[in-house]
């Protein structure tokens, strides 16, 4: 794709940098919270959108939470019942 350059665009396009304001939106995205993570290549070829990858992260929190107790270290409380 050819980017056009300031001299090809149209006039309706031009933007006026003395009015542009730094950091405009920073204060509503600290206040709202914004996470941004960068996928890699590969990962995001699987994954097209924001939804797709929330989907995903969902369902896998959701087999840790199913699978929580199975990987919780033992308190020996079995081993002295057996014992006692």
């Amino acid at each position: 794709m050819k980017t056009k350059t300031i001299e090809e665009l149209r006039p309706e396009y031009e933007f006026d940098y003395s009015k542009a304001v730094r950091g405009k939106y920073f204060k509503r995205l600290i206040e709202e919270g914004a996470n941004i993570a960068v996928l890699e290549p590969e990962v995001a070829k699987v994954f097209t959108s924001s939804a797709a990858v929330n989907e995903a992260l969902k369902s896998l929190l959701e087999i840790t939470k199913s699978t929580q107790r199975l990987t919780k270290h033992s308190t020996g409380r079995a081993k002295k019942l057996r014992a006692g």
